[in-house]
């Protein structure tokens, strides 16, 4: 019964990335790159994403432990490896999964050739989950209170968030000036599905008494809200998959977004960029329930170990009647995490034809390094990644990018990108902690993302 108690734990712990995008970040041979930073300075004509597989993107992490800590075949009783994670980990490691689905993607250039604005839109579909490790909880699961006397077990930490949505975008960008190009996007999201519980407090502690008997007082102030579900456990008789699209489309609960960023030039090789991306929010009105958890108990006698269901009957009414599970429907709001991107970058290597090195031909440097910064809200302290990179124009149609980043989940995540155009049809593939490929179970984070879209490049001369 310990052990199936903490699986349910720990599996609810390991669902969930931090929603970083180093490589596609201000890598704009990628039209997908706007996504990251509306203010991107891209260089197309138009471009339209291939329906469904312009871009797909997967993100997983843990910053504790693997899946080969738990599940390797190295002889260790599996009693023995829960206990070595539980005791290894912190209240603040985390565990994440993000993942976007692209449905469909487009833009293009206002005027002709001499004008510098640009508009962008497409859809795309969301997965994003996030646990902070409830290592209290764990423990209680694992061993219950009665080793424990005098410990304070913190209820707060249980701290997870979970949604499935949609988002339609349109975005704008314009060149201010030849130094300055400025982005803004506007968003709507509309939640499918929404599991929330980040404001959670309240403690539980074993103390002695006397006459050997024990003071066990419990203070519980938990929530957990949902919405989106409902109607599929009250008597459900519709069609699942139908639903689900009628959702998808402007059906769920719906939100709205908006994302800024800007490119600057303070010298033609010389580039800085930043983003805020999802300042935003979602209210959720529809198909909402919500469990509270809530009330203060005291009892005094021997140590009772309720919390693994050995109690006698009338101190488990007891217990219900003075810290009650209710439900209720409720509207609530959540706010979208809040990301914030920026990049410092130095250009060199003259691409120009060696024949043509003409006055008035504009500069396409064949290299660059770079710097990236990025930040994301969380219900505690904000995740962080910092990312050194090396750009190289192999040749006209092919582009790389290669990382080195370090963040909450690795401090040896090296990374790699493509990105080529054949003809008017452009591939990227970008995927980054390549070292642990070599032995993905043991890996606490991988990433990947790829896609096609058809490009026309910009025209920088009349018809």
């Amino acid at each position: 019964m310990r052990k199936l108690n903490f699986i349910i734990i720990l599996l609810g712990a390991f669902s969930c990335f931090s929603q970083n995008k180093q490589i596609l970040y201000n890598f704009t041979s990628v039209p997908q790159s706007m996504l990251s930073n509306p203010g991107s300075d891209v260089k197309y004509n138009w471009f339209v994403g291939f329906p469904l597989l312009s871009g797909f993107s997967a993100n997983m992490g843990s910053s504790s432990f693997s899946a080969y800590d738990l599940f390797a075949n190295n002889g260790v009783d599996f009693n023995t490896k829960l206990r070595n994670v539980v005791f290894s980990t912190s209240r603040n490691d985390k565990v994440s999964i993000n993942e976007q689905l692209e449905i469909f993607s487009g833009g293009f250039k206002l005027g002709d050739w001499q004008e510098n604005s640009y508009i962008s839109f497409g859809m795309y579909q969301e997965l994003d989950v996030l646990t902070y490790m409830p290592k209290d909880f764990a423990i209680l699961a694992l061993d219950g209170n009665k080793d424990y006397l005098g410990k304070v077990f913190d209820l707060g930490d249980l701290n997870a968030r979970g949604e499935l949505l949609s988002v339609f975008h349109i975005g704008y960008h314009k060149n201010v000036n030849e130094n300055l190009i400025f982005g803004v996007r506007g968003k709507i999201y509309s939640s499918i599905f929404n599991v929330s519980s980040t404001k959670n407090s309240g403690y539980f502690y074993t103390i002695p008494g006397t006459n050997s008997f024990y003071d066990q007082v419990i203070s519980s102030n938990l929530l957990v809200n949902t919405s989106g579900f409902t109607n599929y456990t009250d008597n459900y008789s519709g069609n699942v998959k139908s639903d689900i699209i009628k959702k998808t489309f402007f059906g769920g609960n719906l939100g709205l977004g908006v994302d800024l960023g800007l490119t600057y030039y303070p010298k033609k090789n010389l580039q800085f960029t930043a983003s805020l991306v999802d300042i935003g929010f979602i209210n959720h009105t529809s198909e909402v329930r919500s469990y509270s958890f809530k009330g203060y108990y005291k009892y005094v006698g021997l140590t009772p170990d309720f919390i693994l269901g050995n109690s006698n009957d009338d101190l488990l009414q007891g217990f219900k009647d003075a810290v009650s599970l209710d439900t209720l429907s409720v509207k609530y709001t959540t706010w979208r995490p809040l990301k914030f991107n920026s990049s410092i970058q130095y250009s060199f290597g003259d691409g120009r034809n060696s024949e043509c090195n003409c006055e008035g031909n504009e500069i396409k440097y064949r290299n660059s390094v770079g710097a990236q910064l990025f930040l994301m809200s969380t219900p505690r302290t904000p995740l962080m990644a910092l990312t050194t990179y090396y750009r190289r124009q192999i040749f006209d149609s092919l582009e790389m990018k290669a990382t080195y980043t370090i963040d909450s989940f690795s401090a040896k995540n090296i990374g790699l990108g493509i990105s080529t155009t054949m003809g008017k049809v452009n591939f990227y593939l970008l995927a980054d902690n390549l070292l642990e490929y070599r032995d993905v179970s043991k890996a606490n984070s991988l990433s990947f993302q790829l896609g096609l879209n058809i490009i026309f490049p910009d025209k920088n001369t009349p018809d």
